[in-house]
Protein backbone atom coordinates (compact mmCIF):
# COMPACT_ATOMS: atom_id res chain seq x y z
CA UNK A 1 0.00 0.00 0.00
CA UNK A 2 1.63 3.12 -1.11
CA UNK A 3 1.66 6.25 1.13
CA UNK A 4 3.94 9.27 0.87
CA UNK A 5 2.00 11.01 4.17
CA UNK A 6 4.06 12.13 7.01
CA UNK A 7 1.50 14.40 8.52
CA UNK A 8 1.31 14.74 12.29
CA UNK A 9 -2.10 13.09 11.88
CA UNK A 10 -0.60 9.70 10.58
CA UNK A 11 2.62 9.71 13.19
CA UNK A 12 -0.26 9.73 15.80
CA UNK A 13 -1.23 6.96 14.61
CA UNK A 14 1.69 5.35 15.16
CA UNK A 15 2.22 4.84 18.92
CA UNK A 16 3.72 1.45 18.80
CA UNK A 17 7.26 0.77 18.15
CA UNK A 18 8.58 0.53 14.76
CA UNK A 19 11.37 -1.40 13.42
CA UNK A 20 12.03 -1.16 9.79
CA UNK A 21 13.63 -4.22 8.51
CA UNK A 22 13.93 -2.69 4.67
CA UNK A 23 15.71 0.46 4.03
CA UNK A 24 17.56 1.05 0.96
CA UNK A 25 20.65 3.52 0.92
CA UNK A 26 22.98 4.81 -1.93
CA UNK A 27 26.53 6.03 -2.33
CA UNK A 28 26.28 9.77 -3.03
CA UNK A 29 28.01 9.34 -6.45
CA UNK A 30 29.68 7.22 -8.59
CA UNK A 31 32.92 7.41 -6.57
CA UNK A 32 31.95 6.95 -3.44
CA UNK A 33 32.48 3.02 -2.96
CA UNK A 34 36.08 3.82 -4.80
CA UNK A 35 37.20 5.33 -1.46
CA UNK A 36 37.11 2.26 0.15
CA UNK A 37 38.58 0.44 -2.39
CA UNK A 38 42.32 -0.80 -2.60
CA UNK A 39 43.96 1.12 -5.79
CA UNK A 40 43.90 -1.80 -8.04
CA UNK A 41 39.82 -2.25 -7.74
CA UNK A 42 39.14 0.97 -7.47
CA UNK A 43 40.97 2.09 -11.10
CA UNK A 44 38.48 -0.96 -12.39
CA UNK A 45 35.72 0.44 -10.38
CA UNK A 46 36.21 3.68 -12.11
CA UNK A 47 37.37 2.33 -15.52
CA UNK A 48 35.41 -0.50 -16.41
CA UNK A 49 32.40 -0.75 -13.45
CA UNK A 50 30.38 -3.48 -13.02
CA UNK A 51 29.24 -6.23 -14.73
CA UNK A 52 26.17 -8.58 -14.10
CA UNK A 53 24.48 -11.11 -15.85
CA UNK A 54 21.39 -10.95 -17.65
CA UNK A 55 20.42 -7.89 -21.23
CA UNK A 56 17.34 -6.79 -19.82
CA UNK A 57 16.93 -3.67 -17.52
CA UNK A 58 13.31 -2.67 -17.40
CA UNK A 59 12.56 1.51 -16.63
CA UNK A 60 10.99 1.54 -12.97
CA UNK A 61 7.98 3.53 -12.31
CA UNK A 62 9.99 5.85 -11.12
CA UNK A 63 13.77 6.89 -11.51
CA UNK A 64 15.24 4.97 -9.56
CA UNK A 65 12.50 3.38 -8.70
CA UNK A 66 11.77 6.10 -5.70
CA UNK A 67 9.27 8.06 -4.84
CA UNK A 68 9.19 11.49 -6.52
CA UNK A 69 9.57 12.64 -2.85
CA UNK A 70 12.56 10.94 -2.06
CA UNK A 71 14.80 13.53 -4.01
CA UNK A 72 17.23 15.28 -1.48
CA UNK A 73 17.37 18.91 -1.35
CA UNK A 74 21.19 18.36 -2.40
CA UNK A 75 20.44 16.57 -5.57
CA UNK A 76 22.01 13.03 -4.67
CA UNK A 77 19.86 9.91 -5.44
CA UNK A 78 17.51 8.60 -3.13
CA UNK A 79 18.38 7.24 -0.09
CA UNK A 80 22.00 8.61 -0.02
CA UNK A 81 21.58 11.41 2.22
CA UNK A 82 21.64 10.90 5.89
CA UNK A 83 20.42 14.22 7.28
CA UNK A 84 17.20 13.63 4.73
CA UNK A 85 16.50 9.82 5.39
CA UNK A 86 16.28 10.61 9.41
CA UNK A 87 14.24 13.43 8.32
CA UNK A 88 11.92 12.02 5.80
CA UNK A 89 11.86 8.45 7.60
CA UNK A 90 13.14 7.26 10.79
CA UNK A 91 12.38 11.35 12.70
CA UNK A 92 8.88 11.32 10.69
CA UNK A 93 7.46 7.68 11.89
CA UNK A 94 9.54 7.10 15.16
CA UNK A 95 11.77 4.25 13.94
CA UNK A 96 13.40 2.60 16.62
CA UNK A 97 15.96 0.69 14.61
CA UNK A 98 16.26 0.08 10.54
CA UNK A 99 17.78 -2.01 8.90
CA UNK A 100 19.64 -1.05 5.53
CA UNK A 101 20.25 -3.21 2.50
CA UNK A 102 21.99 -1.51 0.05
CA UNK A 103 21.41 -2.79 -3.39
CA UNK A 104 24.45 -2.21 -5.52
CA UNK A 105 24.81 -5.22 -7.83
CA UNK A 106 28.34 -6.56 -5.93
CA UNK A 107 26.74 -9.98 -5.43
CA UNK A 108 25.76 -10.91 -9.24
CA UNK A 109 29.04 -9.91 -10.33
CA UNK A 110 30.72 -12.13 -13.33
CA UNK A 111 34.27 -10.59 -12.32
CA UNK A 112 34.09 -12.58 -9.14
CA UNK A 113 36.90 -10.65 -7.57
CA UNK A 114 35.73 -7.57 -8.72
CA UNK A 115 32.75 -8.42 -6.94
CA UNK A 116 34.26 -9.24 -3.52
CA UNK A 117 36.27 -5.77 -3.56
CA UNK A 118 32.66 -4.51 -4.14
CA UNK A 119 31.32 -6.12 -1.33
CA UNK A 120 34.44 -5.10 0.86
CA UNK A 121 33.56 -1.16 -0.11
CA UNK A 122 29.89 -1.57 0.16
CA UNK A 123 30.19 -2.86 3.88
CA UNK A 124 33.26 0.02 4.81
CA UNK A 125 30.76 2.46 3.53
CA UNK A 126 27.85 1.48 5.40
CA UNK A 127 29.67 1.60 8.73
CA UNK A 128 31.90 5.10 7.83
CA UNK A 129 28.79 6.68 6.57
CA UNK A 130 25.57 5.60 7.81
CA UNK A 131 26.20 3.15 11.17
CA UNK A 132 28.88 5.14 12.81
CA UNK A 133 26.60 8.60 12.27
CA UNK A 134 22.82 7.18 13.23
CA UNK A 135 22.78 4.51 16.24
CA UNK A 136 19.22 3.67 14.87
CA UNK A 137 20.49 2.09 11.63
CA UNK A 138 22.20 -1.38 11.02
CA UNK A 139 23.66 -2.90 7.97
CA UNK A 140 23.23 -5.90 5.59
CA UNK A 141 26.46 -7.77 5.05
CA UNK A 142 26.84 -7.50 1.48
CA UNK A 143 28.46 -10.69 0.05
CA UNK A 144 29.59 -11.70 -3.51
CA UNK A 145 27.51 -14.92 -2.95
CA UNK A 146 27.79 -16.56 -6.51
CA UNK A 147 31.50 -17.82 -5.22
CA UNK A 148 30.86 -19.36 -1.36
CA UNK A 149 34.11 -19.28 -0.29
CA UNK A 150 34.52 -15.33 -1.11
CA UNK A 151 30.79 -14.24 0.56
CA UNK A 152 32.08 -16.89 3.59
CA UNK A 153 35.18 -14.88 3.64
CA UNK A 154 33.49 -11.60 3.76
CA UNK A 155 31.18 -12.42 6.76
CA UNK A 156 33.99 -13.49 8.53
CA UNK A 157 35.83 -10.48 8.20
CA UNK A 158 33.29 -8.02 9.46
CA UNK A 159 30.30 -10.78 11.05
CA UNK A 160 31.19 -9.80 14.49
CA UNK A 161 30.75 -6.06 14.11
CA UNK A 162 27.38 -5.48 15.89
CA UNK A 163 26.61 -3.10 13.29
CA UNK A 164 25.77 -5.75 10.42
CA UNK A 165 23.09 -7.57 11.66
CA UNK A 166 22.13 -9.96 8.76
CA UNK A 167 23.89 -11.63 5.04
CA UNK A 168 22.22 -9.95 2.07
CA UNK A 169 21.44 -11.93 -1.31
CA UNK A 170 19.21 -11.45 -4.06
CA UNK A 171 16.31 -13.86 -4.90
CA UNK A 172 17.66 -14.27 -8.42
CA UNK A 173 21.01 -16.45 -8.43
CA UNK A 174 23.08 -17.73 -11.11
CA UNK A 175 21.58 -21.40 -9.53
CA UNK A 176 19.59 -22.51 -6.54
CA UNK A 177 20.39 -21.67 -3.51
CA UNK A 178 20.03 -24.95 -2.24
CA UNK A 179 23.13 -25.89 -4.19
CA UNK A 180 26.25 -26.63 -2.64
CA UNK A 181 28.54 -23.88 -4.23
CA UNK A 182 26.93 -21.60 -1.37
CA UNK A 183 27.33 -23.88 1.68
CA UNK A 184 30.27 -22.39 2.63
CA UNK A 185 28.41 -18.91 3.09
CA UNK A 186 25.84 -20.21 4.80
CA UNK A 187 28.15 -21.97 7.31
CA UNK A 188 29.72 -18.85 7.83
CA UNK A 189 26.59 -17.32 8.53
CA UNK A 190 25.55 -19.78 10.98
CA UNK A 191 29.28 -19.13 12.28
CA UNK A 192 28.76 -15.65 13.21
CA UNK A 193 24.75 -16.40 14.46
CA UNK A 194 23.59 -14.08 11.16
CA UNK A 195 20.59 -14.47 9.59
CA UNK A 196 20.52 -14.82 5.51
CA UNK A 197 18.48 -12.40 3.98
CA UNK A 198 17.57 -12.56 0.47
CA UNK A 199 15.86 -9.42 -1.53
CA UNK A 200 13.81 -9.09 -4.20
CA UNK A 201 15.97 -8.48 -7.61
CA UNK A 202 18.96 -9.77 -9.02
CA UNK A 203 19.41 -11.04 -12.68
CA UNK A 204 19.73 -14.88 -11.63
CA UNK A 205 21.46 -17.39 -14.87
CA UNK A 206 18.63 -17.29 -17.15
CA UNK A 207 15.45 -15.61 -18.11
CA UNK A 208 13.78 -13.98 -15.35
CA UNK A 209 10.75 -16.06 -15.30
CA UNK A 210 10.41 -19.58 -15.79
CA UNK A 211 8.57 -19.16 -19.02
CA UNK A 212 10.97 -16.56 -20.54
CA UNK A 213 11.79 -13.02 -21.04
CA UNK A 214 8.71 -11.03 -20.35
CA UNK A 215 7.24 -7.73 -22.24
CA UNK A 216 7.01 -5.37 -19.94
CA UNK A 217 7.78 -4.47 -15.87
CA UNK A 218 5.05 -5.23 -14.37
CA UNK A 219 5.32 -8.97 -15.33
CA UNK A 220 8.96 -8.25 -13.40
CA UNK A 221 7.37 -6.73 -10.37
CA UNK A 222 4.34 -9.32 -10.12
CA UNK A 223 6.06 -11.96 -10.74
CA UNK A 224 8.75 -12.14 -8.80
CA UNK A 225 7.60 -14.57 -6.18
CA UNK A 226 7.82 -17.17 -8.08
CA UNK A 227 11.75 -16.84 -7.76
CA UNK A 228 11.24 -16.59 -3.77
CA UNK A 229 9.30 -19.83 -3.88
CA UNK A 230 11.74 -21.76 -6.40
CA UNK A 231 14.14 -20.73 -3.54
CA UNK A 232 12.47 -21.97 -0.83
CA UNK A 233 11.52 -25.20 -2.32
CA UNK A 234 15.94 -25.58 -3.60
CA UNK A 235 16.85 -24.74 0.56
CA UNK A 236 14.56 -27.04 1.93
CA UNK A 237 14.70 -29.99 -0.63
CA UNK A 238 18.66 -29.84 -0.92
CA UNK A 239 18.68 -30.27 2.90
CA UNK A 240 20.83 -27.77 4.10
CA UNK A 241 18.76 -27.04 7.36
CA UNK A 242 19.48 -30.78 7.74
CA UNK A 243 23.05 -29.63 7.61
CA UNK A 244 22.82 -26.23 9.22
CA UNK A 245 20.17 -26.93 11.74
CA UNK A 246 20.43 -23.18 13.55
CA UNK A 247 20.43 -21.35 9.81
CA UNK A 248 17.66 -18.35 9.70
CA UNK A 249 16.54 -16.96 6.02
CA UNK A 250 14.43 -13.56 6.21
CA UNK A 251 12.72 -13.21 2.27
CA UNK A 252 12.69 -9.70 1.63
CA UNK A 253 10.06 -7.42 -0.39
CA UNK A 254 8.65 -10.83 -1.78
CA UNK A 255 4.99 -10.70 0.03
CA UNK A 256 4.16 -13.62 1.85
CA UNK A 257 0.37 -14.76 -0.03
CA UNK A 258 2.30 -17.19 -1.85
CA UNK A 259 3.57 -19.73 0.91
CA UNK A 260 0.75 -21.06 2.37
CA UNK A 261 -0.42 -22.31 -1.03
CA UNK A 262 3.45 -23.57 -1.83
CA UNK A 263 3.65 -25.27 1.65
CA UNK A 264 0.39 -27.15 0.85
CA UNK A 265 1.73 -28.53 -2.83
CA UNK A 266 5.26 -29.38 -1.30
CA UNK A 267 4.21 -31.21 1.86
CA UNK A 268 1.50 -33.33 -0.71
CA UNK A 269 4.34 -34.09 -3.10
CA UNK A 270 6.70 -35.03 -0.48
CA UNK A 271 4.18 -38.28 0.24
CA UNK A 272 4.85 -39.30 -2.59
CA UNK A 273 8.56 -38.60 -3.19
CA UNK A 274 9.89 -38.75 -0.13
CA UNK A 275 12.23 -41.79 -1.35
CA UNK A 276 14.06 -39.25 -3.59
CA UNK A 277 14.91 -37.16 -0.60
CA UNK A 278 16.02 -39.42 2.11
CA UNK A 279 18.08 -36.79 3.72
CA UNK A 280 14.68 -34.44 5.00
CA UNK A 281 13.88 -35.71 8.47
CA UNK A 282 10.31 -33.73 8.63
CA UNK A 283 7.87 -32.58 6.56
CA UNK A 284 8.85 -29.84 3.98
CA UNK A 285 6.25 -27.22 5.47
CA UNK A 286 8.06 -27.94 9.26
CA UNK A 287 11.59 -26.64 7.82
CA UNK A 288 9.26 -23.33 6.20
CA UNK A 289 7.89 -22.71 9.66
CA UNK A 290 11.28 -23.23 11.35
CA UNK A 291 13.83 -21.27 9.32
CA UNK A 292 12.34 -18.76 7.17
CA UNK A 293 10.91 -14.76 8.50
CA UNK A 294 9.33 -12.45 5.90
CA UNK A 295 8.94 -8.95 5.92
CA UNK A 296 5.55 -7.59 4.74
CA UNK A 297 6.12 -5.06 1.95
CA UNK A 298 4.56 -5.43 0.02
CA UNK A 299 1.71 -6.04 2.02
CA UNK A 300 -0.57 -8.33 0.99
CA UNK A 301 -4.25 -7.17 0.23
CA UNK A 302 -6.86 -9.39 -0.11
CA UNK A 303 -10.13 -7.48 -1.44
CA UNK A 304 -11.59 -7.90 1.70
CA UNK A 305 -10.62 -7.85 5.17
CA UNK A 306 -11.42 -11.15 6.54
CA UNK A 307 -9.66 -12.43 3.72
CA UNK A 308 -6.33 -11.01 5.19
CA UNK A 309 -6.96 -12.77 8.62
CA UNK A 310 -7.63 -16.20 6.81
CA UNK A 311 -4.16 -15.68 4.67
CA UNK A 312 -2.60 -15.12 8.35
CA UNK A 313 -4.49 -18.38 9.64
CA UNK A 314 -3.23 -20.06 6.76
CA UNK A 315 0.50 -19.19 6.46
CA UNK A 316 0.67 -20.08 10.59
CA UNK A 317 4.07 -17.82 11.58
CA UNK A 318 2.43 -14.59 12.63
CA UNK A 319 6.01 -14.74 14.81
CA UNK A 320 7.77 -14.21 11.25
CA UNK A 321 6.63 -11.74 9.73
CA UNK A 322 8.72 -8.49 9.85
CA UNK A 323 7.26 -4.95 9.04
CA UNK A 324 9.21 -3.23 6.25
CA UNK A 325 8.33 0.36 4.48
CA UNK A 326 10.82 -0.48 1.26
CA UNK A 327 12.05 3.39 1.61
CA UNK A 328 12.71 5.34 -0.69
CA UNK A 329 11.13 3.00 -3.37
CA UNK A 330 8.16 3.78 -4.82
CA UNK A 331 5.49 1.22 -3.53
CA UNK A 332 7.13 2.16 0.21
CA UNK A 333 5.03 1.36 2.62
CA UNK A 334 3.96 3.80 5.68
CA UNK A 335 3.67 2.27 9.24
CA UNK A 336 0.62 3.97 9.61
CA UNK A 337 -0.89 2.57 6.53
CA UNK A 338 0.41 -0.74 5.79
CA UNK A 339 -2.07 -3.36 6.61
CA UNK A 340 -5.50 -3.75 4.77
CA UNK A 341 -7.22 -4.26 7.88
CA UNK A 342 -7.32 -3.53 11.29
CA UNK A 343 -5.39 -6.47 13.15
CA UNK A 344 -4.98 -7.61 17.28
CA UNK A 345 -3.03 -5.09 19.11
CA UNK A 346 -0.98 -7.97 20.33
CA UNK A 347 -0.03 -9.41 16.85
CA UNK A 348 0.72 -5.71 15.89
CA UNK A 349 2.98 -4.89 17.99
CA UNK A 350 4.85 -8.45 17.04
CA UNK A 351 5.14 -7.67 13.14
CA UNK A 352 5.36 -3.96 13.50
CA UNK A 353 8.68 -4.13 16.32
CA UNK A 354 9.04 -7.18 18.43
CA UNK A 355 10.03 -9.89 15.85
CA UNK A 356 12.38 -8.21 14.60
CA UNK A 357 13.59 -7.40 17.97
CA UNK A 358 13.83 -11.17 18.57
CA UNK A 359 15.54 -11.85 15.40
CA UNK A 360 18.01 -8.93 14.99
CA UNK A 361 18.88 -8.81 19.20
CA UNK A 362 18.16 -5.14 18.61
CA UNK A 363 18.17 -5.05 22.77
CA UNK A 364 21.44 -6.87 22.72
CA UNK A 365 23.35 -4.46 20.42
CA UNK A 366 24.50 -1.84 23.21
CA UNK A 367 23.43 0.79 21.22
Amino acid sequence: MTALSTRPAARDRTKLAVIDCDIHTAPATKQTLGKYMPARWRQHHETFGPRGPGGAHYPRANQDAARTDAWPPSGQPPGSDLDFLREQLLDAWGIEYGVMNPLLGAGGQLNLEYGAAHARATNDWQIAEWVDHEPRLRASIVVPYEDGSLAAAEIDRVGDNPAFVQVLLSIRTSEPLGRRKYWPMYEAAVRHDLPIGIHFGGAGGGPITGAGWPSFYIEDHAGMPTAFQSQVISMVTEGIFEHFPTLKIVLIEGGFGWLPPLMWRIDRAYTHLREEVPHLQRRPSEYIRQHFWLTTQPMEEPPAGEQFHQLLHHLDMNDRLMFATDYPHWDFDAPDQAFPTRIEPPLERAIMAENARGLYRFGQLGR
